[in-house]
């Protein structure tokens, strides 16, 4: 007999949605460091609306943004969506996922009831008029993170989202690894190879910032699988080693300078030039691990306030310096003069298209990048283990919190319920 609520990892039969799910949730009187803010509640399953399918979560990555939710910065979330008419006063965070579609909407292609799906985070509106004009989906108006932006992520029972998210889950790959990568390795891929003469190319030094975390390790693969030449930037030597290992050829620790952060004015000559003499010092550190005089043709950003100016001065001429992110401030200052008298180019990147996101499941799929899921913790350790990404002690690589699975499970069996599908 089919049941309102299930308990984590039983399933209902195929097809039944129950009314109620387990979640873990954000709610405003508990904004604040991650591991007070979140909570596991029972809340209501999301409805299902046309072209969105109803996924049964079985495991979620764990990443930045849902730090940022936690703490209501920059963004308040939740007050935001209420202010477009949305009527929840809680966040269902969680932007990466590995599950089962359990049902489908109105209008629904490319995917079915019964199918096992990596869950993307690009959510849009295929209908909408700038992508009907030929936008690039990721530049829409009515692109939204889910799992953020948007509501009903991956750390609930039940997740809901648009058709064009879904992907097909290599058969081998356990719900667990496939849950960790994919907003790392294609965004990662979308920075290093959909801008336009600034790709890869083989022999090309490229500079990569944050390299243990999961778009570092994303990043000093996709370089090494090209032919190019990865320097990565640590805080410690056993970070350093991992990124060795996976084929950076070589490391510069971070914690050896002291020039992040805001630029000085050059009114105050004593600061600039201390300044100035730190971003020359990690150049030369730069020359040195990778064994010549060469500038980094591309520059892998996502750190922000704290790194930018330092990436815009060591880029090469007419190389990029590329950015998904900015997780050590928003505000950064930049020297125009090294912009334009050397052609050099700052870019934005912002996830990736279907196109790229299949092309990243592939890689992962037959080995030649190593999704890097280091550490998977249990349901109700979701808020600690975004508690260690605020802290930035977390495990190198991607963080994964099982929901309906079990460690290194591969596969499942649900009965289907004939008529309620």
């Amino acid at each position: 007999m089919p049941k309102d609520l299930y308990d984590l990892g039983e399933a209902p039969p195929l097809g039944h949605v129950p009314k109620r799910m387990h979640a873990f949730t954000i709610r405003p009187e508990r904004y604040g460091e991650p591991r007070e803010a979140f909570a596991h509640e029972i809340v209501p399953v999301p409805e299902l609306e046309p072209e969105h399918v109803l996924v049964y979560s079985m495991a979620a990555g764990v990443n930045y943004n849902n730090v940022w939710a936690a703490k209501a910065h920059p963004v308040d979330v939740i007050a935001m969506r209420r202010k477009q008419g949305r009527t929840e006063d809680y966040h269902v965070g969680g932007s990466d996922c590995s599950g089962i579609v359990w049902a489908v909407g109105e209008n629904v292609r490319g995917v079915k009831v019964g199918d096992h799906v990596i869950v993307a985070p690009g959510q849009w509106d295929e209908s909408s008029e700038d992508i009907r004009l030929g936008r690039d989906p990721v530049a829409s108006t009515s692109m939204r993170v889910w799992g953020y932006e948007n509501n009903h992520g991956s750390f609930g029972q039940f997740t809901l989202v648009r058709d064009v998210q879904c992907h097909p889950k290599p058969a081998h790959l356990p719900w667990d690894q496939a849950a960790g990568f994919l907003a790392s390795v294609a965004t990662a891929y979308r920075q290093l190879f959909g801008w336009y003469p600034n790709v890869v190319r083989p022999g090309d030094p490229v500079l990569i910032w944050g390299g243990a975390g999961g778009l570092g390790t994303a990043a000093i693969q996709l370089v090494r699988n090209a032919g190019g030449r990865a320097v990565a930037v640590v805080s410690s030597e056993a970070k350093a080693k991992v990124c060795r290992d996976l084929g950076a050829v070589g490391t510069i620790l971070r914690t050896e300078f002291d020039h992040w952060g805001r630029v000085p004015d050059e009114s105050d000559a004593d600061a600039y030039a201390a300044w100035f003499g730190g971003v020359r010092a990690f150049g030369r550190a730069f020359w040195e691990v990778l064994g010549e005089r060469r500038s980094p043709r591309i520059v892998f950003e996502h750190t922000g306030a704290d790194t930018l100016p330092t990436s815009l001065y060591l880029c090469d001429n007419e190389g990029m310096v590329v950015t998904c992110g900015a997780t050590s401030g928003f505000q950064a200052d930049i020297d125009l003069r090294f912009l334009w008298m050397r052609l050099k180019r700052l870019q934005g990147s912002h996830f990736a298209s279907p196109a790229q996101c299949r092309m990243a499941i592939d890689l992962v799929a037959n080995g030649q990048v190593d999704p890097c899921v280091s550490e998977v913790v249990d349901f109700d350790r979701i808020g600690e283990a975004h508690q260690m990404i605020s802290d930035n002690i977390h495990p190198p690589g991607n963080m994964v919190a099982l929901v309906n699975a079990q460690r290194g499970q591969v596969g499942w069996e649900v009965d289907p319920v004939p008529g309620d599908v």
